[in-house]
């Protein structure tokens, strides 16, 4: 055994000793302050352990059908920071990497103050040789065999836990949870990846007046990556008073809007926009940084998750647990009428409200957890869109909490249906699909006839094209029910488009 499994497995060992003493104390339903301390306890323990288990923390801390509340609560403070390193332990990467010759390339670096400190990398703030402001990222020495090892740690006890508790499995599939995070951190173990990342979301922002993502300035090397400096702040540490009201809300329905079509659309997104992550700077658009975490989503659940969000937005209980279902997998044992009666009283209280009042990410896995306790198991991507979505409304609540994420969602709504139109369906295909609903779904149907008297309530535009590039993720694939529901949706598009020209 390594002298990290070791000590992964002694951190992890003192934890389960306290949680056996606990149950034998009967600690086990504990509330109030003794809950608070032993998930305090637990969440110090993860982030000793670095960033894999930060990441890990943070995804459980969207799921509410699994883990304490107290718990819920100490794993959303989970951040991964630690006490700076000298330059010296970073030198010899930049000149591994960039060779002898690095510091030509700077015309100065403040090696005295980073920028910022993680257990993965180091940043610091540089000017190149030509007069560009910069942000220097390195990797620490020796991460990169440590974060193999975690991986192997962590995809093992998934493993033994599929095992030991298939019934627990059946509804919640950690080794597909965690397969899902390792991928979506790729980035963070080699820049070149995140560089990669960091063009893509460049090119997705160019429609954006309000939001931006810095340019690569120097070729990456695995562990080196050079960037535009960001103005600014975090949006933690900005002040919303010192910009205006149309920057705030323009800043606030742009970062929503390019999430939301990085889930529906280009199915790539910012899988880690928390506050630290966004710098705003008056008179200038928020940059969002550091894209070491990007997510990514497989077609239909993108498609359901679509239709999802109208059942929510039309205030449609029953329409949503029906389209949940279908994205997710009911085991033998699920309570499909009890999902239906849960998502109806759910489903109100999310309808039209703002930041100020609704946590949005909480409400998402609300859903989960509603899903998870009638024996429906979600896809597993859910977590981490959950996590996301979270971090995301934290950022814009905090600058523009009075922004609503249903108005959002609907101005966004036109240019997401044409872009999934677009890439489905032709005309024909469209018309034949909606005669075809027209004699087998008259429900359906009506649902149609809805949206499509919604859109042309709406002054036309041009929607933007969809990004190429889209990567498969690990959902499940739809029904043949779901597919003609989405499919009506989209001939609607499509339909409403014919007749405006």
């Amino acid at each position: 055994m390594s002298t990290r499994a070791r000590y992964v497995a002694g951190v992890l060992g003192r934890l389960l000793v306290e949680e056996a003493r606990r149950s034998r104390r009967g600690g086990g339903a504990d509330t109030g302050e003794k809950a608070r301390e032993h998930a305090r306890t637990v969440r110090e323990a993860l982030q000793s352990l670095g960033p894999f288990y930060i990441k890990a923390g943070q995804m459980l801390s969207t799921r509410p059908d699994f883990v304490p509340p107290a718990m819920i609560e100490e794993f959303g403070r989970l951040h991964d920071q630690v006490t700076p390193a000298p330059f010296e332990v970073f030198e010899p990467v930049l000149a591994q990497d960039f060779g002898a010759r690095w510091p030509r390339l700077f015309r100065e670096i403040d090696t005295d103050t980073p920028l910022g400190a993680a257990s993965l990398a180091q940043v610091y703030r540089a000017v190149l040789a030509d007069g560009t402001p910069a942000a220097v990222k390195i990797q620490r020495p020796g991460v990169e065999q440590v974060m193999a090892q975690d991986m192997a740690v962590l995809r093992r006890t998934a493993r033994l836990i599929a095992r030991a508790a298939p019934r627990f499995t059946a509804v919640i599939d950690l080794p597909a949870m965690l397969g899902v995070l390792f991928d979506a951190m790729e980035g963070e173990c080699d820049f070149r990846k995140e560089a990669a990342h960091m063009r893509t979301a460049g090119r997705l922002t160019e429609d954006f007046k309000h939001l931006t993502v810095p340019l690569v300035l120097l070729d990456p090397t695995r562990r080196v990556l050079v960037q535009a400096l960001a103005p600014g702040t975090s949006v933690h540490a900005a002040d919303p008073r010192e910009f205006t009201a149309d920057e705030r809300t323009g800043i606030g329905r742009d970062l929503m809007a390019f999430m939301f079509r990085g889930f529906f659309l280009d199915r790539y997104f910012h899988a880690d926009p928390h506050p630290g992550n966004i710098f705003v700077a008056p008179g200038h658009p928020a940059h969002l940084i550091d894209w070491g975490m990007v997510g990514r989503v497989e077609a239909n659940v993108s498609r359901s998750l679509v239709l999802a969000l109208l059942n929510v937005a039309a205030n449609d209980g029953t329409g949503l647990a029906k389209t949940w279902t279908e994205m997710g997998h009911p085991t033998p044992w699920a309570d499909l009428a009890g999902f239906r009666t849960d998502m109806a009283a759910l489903v109100p209280k999310v309808t039209s409200a703002s930041l100020e009042e609704l946590n949005f990410g909480v409400t998402l896995t609300a859903v989960l957890t509603h899903a998870t306790r009638r024996g429906i198991q979600s896809s597993p991507v859910i977590a981490l869109l959950g996590k996301s979505f979270a971090n995301l409304e934290g950022s814009v609540r905090y600058l523009c909490p009075e922004l609503s994420i249903t108005d959002v969602f609907e101005e966004n709504l036109r240019t997401i249906m044409f872009g999934l139109a677009q890439e489905t369906l032709s005309e024909q295909q469209a018309a034949r699909i909606a005669l075809e609903l027209m004699i087998a779904a008259p429900g359906s149907l009506q649902q149609g006839r809805e949206i499509l008297r919604n859109l042309a309530d709406r002054s036309p535009t041009t929607p933007p094209t969809a990004a190429n590039g889209a990567v498969a993720g690990r959902g499940r694939p739809s029904t043949h029910t779901h597919h003609t529901r989405a499919a009506l949706i989209l001939a609607a598009a499509i339909i409403w488009s014919s007749r405006r020209r």
